[in-house]
């Protein structure tokens, strides 16, 4: 029985990964969007440090950004980085998905506090991680 259950999960496993790498192919940022995307990451990598530093933010949103930063540092991904376009997909995805919830908990004002770049940038931003609006909840 121990071995059908890794077996199962083994399996689960395969198809969720190949289920995100379908569902990358299909919606990678193309042409212009996905310049953006690569302009914004040093101000974007700045953006996380600042945010995961403010003591004023709740201790959860902090160690969601520590998690996040941990993860972009590891040297193995969801989807291999030598994979052109979709091997930075998965990064994309999470970092937009943290910011997401970084945006739910603590405001967008405290993300545009934080952003170290020009008003582009940020307006950049907030088109590619869907931010605009939002108030903290």
């Amino acid at each position: 029985m121990g071995r059908d259950l890794l077996i199962g999960l083994g399996v689960a496993l395969l198809a969720s990964w190949l289920a995100l790498v379908v569902g990358l192919l299909l919606v990678r940022p193309r042409g212009p969007l996905l310049a953006e995307a690569v302009r914004l990451l040093p101000d974007l990598l700045r953006l996380l440090r600042r945010l995961a530093a403010d003591r004023t933010l709740p201790r959860g949103v902090r160690v969601r950004l520590a998690l996040l930063m941990v993860y972009l540092a590891i040297p193995f991904d969801l989807i291999p980085d030598f994979l052109p376009v979709i091997g930075y997909a998965d990064d994309a995805i999470i970092v937009a998905l943290v910011l997401r919830s970084v945006v739910r908990r603590a405001g967008l004002d405290a993300v545009r506090r934080h952003w170290p770049g020009t008003e582009d940038g940020f307006a950049a931003l907030t088109r590619l991680t869907g931010l605009r609006g939002r108030e903290p909840g």
